[in-house]
């Protein structure tokens, strides 16, 4: 399974904008081919892999160190810290990236019901892991979907999905599911129904998984999304 051309365009040209390229910049790069952006008062040094094509963001500095290095050692937190540990780097984050431009196919679970209300979403984030709670920051998401277990005398969300528009373009996704009702594939399901949300309203979903989170990796695939690339990046304090 593969995207569109056309949705291919449209998110090379969403993160063009988000990185302050031309809008044609990545559509005009061939694989394997690296852009520089330079930009000398920046506090953040960004490596991006997209359908082939590599960014390199940050300070001349960060961006001549830089030229030197593979993508495989970019696109490792290691990589960016290394190169810019003088410079105070601290790793903000290495991500894989997924998008997807096709509805689902949805069969309602039975005795679980879907709810947008945002306090539910906070329900949700009280019974999981921090880390994981940090990760999806569900809670703040501009859209949300809550999928509840009525089959208990007292309803509770087990598992969440939710999205935010960027760059006026992209669904940018997140998920999370309760610890007791994980592997049932109950987040690739209300995944998929914030995914048919978004594109109903005209939006590219945009999926961003740890490149380390196997999990969410594997419920992003499993709810439609194809992975399209990645990005690390470190903030500079010096």
């Amino acid at each position: 399974m593969n995207l569109d051309s056309g949705t291919i365009a449209i998110i090379q040209l969403a993160w063009c904008r988000h990185l302050g390229l031309a809008d044609n910049a990545l559509a005009e790069t061939d694989a394997g081919e690296r852009i520089y952006s330079v930009q000398e008062q920046a506090d953040t040094a960004c490596f991006l892999r997209l359908f082939g094509a590599e960014v390199f963001s940050g300070p001349e500095w960060a961006a001549e160190r830089a030229r030197t290095q593979s993508a495989a050692q970019l696109t490792r937190n290691s990589g960016l810290i290394q190169m810019s540990m003088e410079h105070g780097g601290r790793v903000l984050g290495a991500e894989q990236l997924f998008f997807a431009d096709a509805f689902p196919s949805l069969v309602p679970l039975e005795e679980l019901a879907v709810s947008n209300e945002p306090d539910l979403a906070v329900a949700l984030e009280r019974l999981c892991p921090p880390d994981d709670v940090a990760e999806a920051g569900l809670a703040g998401k501009e859209e949300v979907f809550v999928l509840m277990d009525d089959s208990v005398d007292e309803p509770r969300p087990v598992a969440g999905a939710g999205y935010s528009i960027t760059d006026g373009i992209l669904a940018d996704m997140s998920v999370l599911t309760a610890p007791g009702y994980r592997l049932r594939g109950l987040g690739s399901y209300i995944s998929s129904v914030a995914l048919e949300d978004a594109m109903a309203g005209g939006l590219i979903p945009q999926w961003r998984a740890r490149l380390d989170n196997i999990g969410a990796a594997r419920t992003a695939v499993g709810s439609g999304f194809i992975p399209a690339g990645s990005r690390t990046s470190v903030a500079l304090t010096a």
